[in-house]
């Protein structure tokens, strides 16, 4: 059984790092999490960040939030530092740039592609971590890269040699108020793993729980702020000069800034963490580490260890009868509570970060790089989703500008049948058919060619959710995480009280004035399936909207569908009725047609009788459930007028049957549509 992973915390990469060997400990008891539905967070109490000044800073370490204008004020004062940091840079960068020129005269870019692709990610390995954090950031923006430079940055690693234990150590006094021995009866004689933010140790608390101690890199602020400055006045000058360049590159630097210094404060790694463990350590098979918060400073952590494998240790995970299927399957339900549900999502969840423990539970690590969605952008994607299914391109091309992929002043007439052949393709499948990967990866292309600008929020969701199916590729080649996925998102669109998501159900089911009984009976079928789906919860809202005013336009149309149905029908009792007596009824229709209609049913009394296998099939079904609504259907005046409507409708139709049947010879009349009246 192998100690905890090396890629315990942020920015570890994907590969073990050769270490001397840490003495065997016991794997330390995590914390299950209560089994019921979370609390409000608690509160994490972060020091107080500093108000930017006027003034210069003296020293870069008082400057512990991202501050474009300090950290320009610093550098103007010592132009030789960045004088020699650009000349290194463009020694480094000069081959590569020359090979994209001669390719451009020669004529050769699509030929050299792959090789320029790979030019570029050895490129900013070299040039160190800044550049290779912008690496991992542009792995995820194809707005700014094309598809093959963009899977070239994915392969990026940032693994840099350990630092002495004299510097940690020192590091750990000054955050901690005390001396290591004070604090930890054990800590390991070497780094566990290295990397380009910092290094971790393996170590045990006086009190005798095993601990992971995370110490940051010296050096680290003066190399990661001298760096960024320079790319954000390159990144001014290239959005001003070059013209292809569409995004704002200043802000997607204020933005990669923003992010690097919160991986630099480990006490905002931590409230990340006790967040984290707030809102879905609840689920049963989820386990977060506990961080200790008073050994726990910005440039240290000391959390709780969590022994494990990797996800895709798939030998060592059969010898421990752990099935990695459903483990994903874990993963993949808890991944959409955080995008769609709480929008606080882990936003790095490779392989080294999801452990597997012995008893089958997965446990998150590194909490460095988190994403908070809001309200209006998780009801967006699921809206995008709905117009995606139903192939709305023009409502999901409005949906692309809600949700800021584009300006309001774009034109959309391009973009619309561009969205149709991109999503015609994979939607020909089957949800459990579509590929997660080949759909990013055609919509990528496209966001490349046409005026998107890829929000941060959305570049994260990509990221994390690209490389879930990555892993869930390697467990499993079969596995599609969309399918899934459908299930939850069946879920959140039946029970889900949300206006925008009650208007996103009405055009999922209604469709050119025709209600869809097949696409009821695939989320019906599908939200069964889902952990946390309720039934009661499914009548007693449907209840609830349906006799609201918002529900008032479902009421007449339901209405209108019972009238036709019940018409239908009628009309098919008494054909069969004058049959037997062998009366006349009006103009006969041709033989197999009658007949036909005499020995089946209407198709939507066959999708009813479906439904209601499904509901008695739906985990948690209660006939006695079901009988209670009645009584409330009765009681609620809406329904009385639902009722008149209905009865309205079969005798208008009645009508113009009997008219058309008895009074015109010529041609058949059609059926008049009932007015729009109120169904009060």
């Amino acid at each position: 059984m192998s100690a905890a992973s090396p890629e315990l915390f942020n920015g570890l990469s994907d590969s073990p790092i050769t270490s001397e060997p840490v003495p065997s400990m016991p794997p330390a008891t995590p914390a299950s999490g209560p089994t019921s539905q979370p609390e409000a967070p608690q509160t994490v109490t972060v020091p107080a960040m500093p108000v930017a000044s006027n003034r210069p800073p003296r020293s870069l370490e008082d400057i512990l939030v991202y501050d474009p204008e300090a950290i320009a004020a610093y550098y103007r004062r010592r132009p030789l530092q960045i004088l020699f940091r650009l000349m290194n840079i463009f020694w480094i960068a000069s081959g590569y740039v020359l090979g994209l020129l001669w390719d451009k005269v020669t004529g050769r870019q699509k030929i050299n592609e792959q090789k320029r692709a790979e030019g570029l990610r050895l490129m900013l390995t070299r040039l160190g971590p800044a550049y290779i954090k912008v690496g991992q950031a542009l792995s995820t923006r194809p707005d700014l890269i094309s598809p093959a430079a963009m899977a070239e940055m994915v392969k990026l690693q940032d693994q840099l040699p350990p630092f002495s234990n004299e510097i940690a150590f020192r590091f750990l006094e000054e955050e901690i108020g005390q001396p290591p021995a004070v604090v930890y009866s054990y800590l390991s004689d070497s780094p566990i793993a290295a990397a380009s933010l910092g290094q971790v140790y393996k170590g045990r608390l006086k009190t005798g729980e095993d601990v992971a101690v995370k110490v940051q890199r010296p050096g680290l602020a003066d190399q990661i702020t001298k760096d960024i400055y320079v790319i954000r006045v390159l990144a001014g000058w290239a959005t001003k000069y070059i013209g292809q360049i569409r995004s704002d590159l200043v802000s997607i630097v204020d933005e990669f800034g923003d992010r690097i210094f919160e991986e630099m404060d480990y006490n905002h790694e931590g409230a990340n963490a006790q967040r984290f463990a707030d809102l879905y350590g609840y689920l049963p098979e989820i386990v977060v580490p506990t961080i200790y918060t008073q050994y726990t400073g910005r440039r240290v952590l000391t959390m709780e260890w969590i022994e494990g494998v990797k996800l895709t240790e798939l030998d060592e995970l059969a010898r421990r009868n752990i099935d990695p299927t459903h483990v994903i399957e874990v993963g993949v339900q808890c991944s959409l509570r955080q995008l769609l549900e709480h929008g606080f999502f882990h936003a790095d969840p490779h392989p080294g970060n999801l452990l597997v423990m012995a008893d089958g539970k997965l446990a998150y690590l590194d909490f460095g790089m988190m994403c908070q969605v809001e309200a209006y952008q998780r009801y967006g994607l699921i809206e995008a989703i709905v117009h995606m299914v139903n192939r709305d391109f023009e409502g999901l091309a409005q949906d692309y500008v809600n949700l800021e992929f584009l300006t309001p002043d774009t034109d959309l007439s391009p973009i619309v049948p561009a969205l149709a052949g991109v999503f015609n393709n994979a939607l020909g499948a089957s949800v459990a058919e579509l590929n997660l990967k080949s759909i990013t990866d055609e919509f990528s292309a496209l966001m490349y060619e046409y005026p998107f600008r890829v929000p941060a929020y959305y570049a994260l969701i990509i990221r994390s959710l690209v490389t879930l199916d990555g892993i869930a590729i390697t467990v499993d080649p079969s596995f599609k995480v969309l399918s899934k996925a459908y299930p939850y998102v069946a879920r959140r669109l039946l029970t889900d009280p949300a206006p925008q998501l009650r208007t996103s159900l009405q055009e999922l089911l209604f469709r050119d004035g025709s209600f869809r009984w097949n696409r009821l009976e695939n989320l019906l079928r599908n939200a069964k399936d889902s952990t946390d789906y309720d039934l009661d919860q499914v009548l007693d809202q449907t209840l609830e909207f349906l006799f609201s005013k918002r529900g008032e336009y479902l009421r007449v149309r339901i209405a209108d569908e019972l009238a036709k149905e019940i018409d239908k029908m009628g009309y098919s009792l008494l054909q069969q009725i004058t049959r037997a007596l062998r009366l006349p009824l009006g103009q006969e229709e041709p033989t197999s047609r009658s007949a036909a209609a005499s020995q089946s049913p209407p198709a939507s009394w066959e999708h009813a009788i479906r439904i209601l296998k499904i509901l008695r099939d739906t985990p948690g079904f209660n006939p006695t459930t079901v009988a209670t609504v009645i009584p409330k259907l009765i009681a609620e005046p809406e329904a009385r007028g639902l009722g008149r409507r209905v009865v309205s409708g079969v005798v208008q139709r009645g009508i113009a049957r009997l008219i058309r049947e008895f009074l015109v010879t010529d041609k058949p009349a059609t059926v008049p549509a009932l007015p729009p009246v109120r169904a009060a």
